[in-house]
């Protein structure tokens, strides 16, 4: 096989544009289009995962627009998002419906890649960054993760999992402080080093005690229900993946699908939030939790699980944790900036944490 039969990434460094897509893959777009149904009329590129080998395009059809989607993600992995994302459609929820070709497949395999057509819903805009935005985010991801259950992936995927892989995942970014810890010291020239390193003791302290209460907490008897128990979550919601339309709210972007404990992606969405606020609210996280469990109830365990999540150091993993790939690069001023903005929510953090634990029983203030 030549190296054109085989989609590799591309453009890495930008110096071909930002929306630079190599013809060899344009030209396998057109074969693709070849096996459906409509006729493509246009086609834009939409979003570029081009370091992965991944695209989207918008395409304009005598059926309507729809979008066509290279996954960038091994093709035996892929299997499995396609077949949750026409799960979920088969149970009601809110998201695009996959196309099938002429011969009645959901995807096509080429380049070494799964490619797709699914409906482009439109109109589509992002919630109010107001706390009615969060909610309507917090209500959409509950019914996402309510229709999900008992989703069974094809025999041929690679079912993907992180349901019981907390703690492995925990204890990793606990041997990543260390890392850390040693790169900024080497590069300690760099803008952001100095604030990493003032925060480091704090971030690794929670991440051992978050490790601690989770190995103890009710976190094993509950992934002991097993996958279809709970469901597919997200893994990257946020207020880029759930977007508003005429007729409610809508999931998109589902490549990453996983099992897992629903509360994931909650912790996540909540996380986002209070990072654009500057600090923890705690009206807003009780009333985004609110609307989660109108729709989909968090049990009293799974909520336990949840603060212990929401104490680990998240957002301070999230915004360093590239610097092991390219740290003179990367240690600059603007992550400097995050992990400030990370140390000054720790301000009002556990006020709010601890005010959860003693207020949220079954669903409700107490």
């Amino acid at each position: 096989m030549n190296e054109e039969q085989r989609i590799i990434p591309w453009n890495i460094d930008g110096a071909l544009g930002e929306w630079y897509v190599p013809p060899y893959i344009e030209n396998m777009a057109e074969e693709v289009l070849r096996l459906y149904n409509f006729k493509t009329t246009a086609r834009t590129v939409m979003a570029l995962k081009n370091e992965f080998g991944g695209l989207i395009w918008k395409l304009e059809t005598d059926d309507g627009p729809k979008s066509l989607k290279i996954l960038h993600r091994p093709p035996i992995r892929s299997l499995f998002s396609i077949a949750a994302q026409e799960y979920l459609v088969k149970k009601g929820a809110r998201v695009p419906e996959i196309i099938k070709t002429k011969q009645g497949d959901s995807f096509v395999n080429k380049g070494e890649k799964l490619w797709f057509v699914a409906e482009w819903i439109e109109p589509l805009w992002q919630v109010s960054d107001d706390l009615h935005g969060a909610k309507l985010l917090s209500g959409a991801i509950a019914d996402f993760h309510e229709r999900s259950k008992g989703f069974e992936p094809p025999e041929r995927c690679v079912k993907s999992s992180r349901l019981k892989r907390w703690p492995k995942k925990y204890s990793k970014i606990i041997t990543k402080m260390d890392w850390f810890k040693e790169i900024t010291e080497l590069y300690g020239e760099m803008p952001a080093s100095p604030v990493i390193q003032e925060a480091l003791p704090i971030f690794e302290k929670q991440a051992v005690i978050a490790h601690e209460e989770l190995l103890s907490s009710p976190y094993r008897k509950l992934t002991e229900r097993g996958d279809q128990a709970w469901g597919l979550a997200h893994q990257d919601y946020g207020s880029s993946n759930g977007q508003q339309s005429s007729d409610g709210m809508w999931i998109i972007d589902l490549d990453g699908v996983a099992f897992d404990l629903p509360i994931r992606d909650m912790r996540k969405l909540i996380d986002e939030y209070m990072y654009n606020l500057g600090y923890w609210d705690l009206e807003w996280v009780m009333a985004m939790l609110e609307a989660y469990d109108e729709v989909n109830p968090i049990e009293d365990e799974l909520f336990e699980v949840l603060l212990i999540d929401m104490s680990h150091p998240n957002l301070f993993y999230k915004h360093v944790k590239g610097m092991v790939y390219e740290p003179e690069a990367f240690l600059d001023a603007e992550v400097k900036a995050d992990v400030e903005r990370v140390l000054q929510l720790e301000e009002t953090k556990w006020a709010v944490i601890a005010e959860l634990r003693k207020e949220w029983k079954g669903g409700k203030r107490q």
